[in-house]
């Protein structure tokens, strides 16, 4: 090994190839995004699969406030609908998933009850991802313990996680509900994890 000896105020040669390697990482970080966005269904291909269905999605907006309704294409009745907000933290916009309510007339549907959920699901996901949101949260309200364990399976089943439980039991559970107005599990999901997970089912339908 060779020494040198550098005098005071001398300057070491920096290495550049750093410089490149970073130029690569953001090269490479940009093609990953471009495939995501290319992998994920649109708001017009949720559209299209929910008519197939016989379903008619409707999304209205109020200030960050928003709300979706379906309705049956050939009976014109209310299926069900879903309630929430944008919302904007230190971590950035979150989308906040306030409610999914069904009518009972999905039950004697061909159509499972979490099927037509599903559909009013990825309206609300896709909105928030197209407002800015990267994390969707909701509570599986825990009414029922049958209910409570269908609605933990389904919500886990289609990408979202159990953060917390929320019972009512503790000090640190007054925000939760305050915010939720009830007790069950607090879930979060990815938004963009969510859309590229459900490609597949609305993608080249129509």
């Amino acid at each position: 090994m060779k020494l040198t000896t550098t005098t005071p105020g001398s300057k070491l040669p920096l290495p550049k190839p750093r410089i490149l390697a970073r130029a690569s990482l953001d090269s490479l970080q940009e093609k990953r995004k471009s495939i995501k966005s290319g992998s994920m269904p649109n708001m017009a291909d949720i559209l299209a699969a929910s008519k197939s269905q016989n379903l008619d999605l409707h999304l209205q907006t109020l200030g960050p406030f928003f709300r979706i309704t379906a309705r049956s294409l050939e009976t014109g009745n209310e299926l069900g609908r879903a309630e929430g907000l944008i919302r904007v933290w230190l971590r950035g916009k979150i989308l906040h998933l306030d409610s999914i309510r069904l009518k009972r007339e999905t039950l004697g549907m061909e159509k499972s009850i979490f099927g037509i959920g599903l559909f009013i699901g990825a309206v609300a996901i896709r909105y928030g991802y197209d407002c800015g949101c990267r994390t969707a949260e909701l509570l599986a309200i825990n009414d029922t313990e049958f209910y409570h364990a269908k609605l933990v399976r389904f919500y886990s089943r289609i990408g979202f996680k159990a953060v917390h439980e929320v019972t009512g039991s503790t000090m640190g559970d007054l925000a939760h509900l305050l915010v939720w107005g009830g007790v069950g599990t607090r879930m979060d999901a990815d938004v963009e994890e969510l859309l590229i997970k459900w490609c597949t089912r609305f993608q080249n339908r129509q």
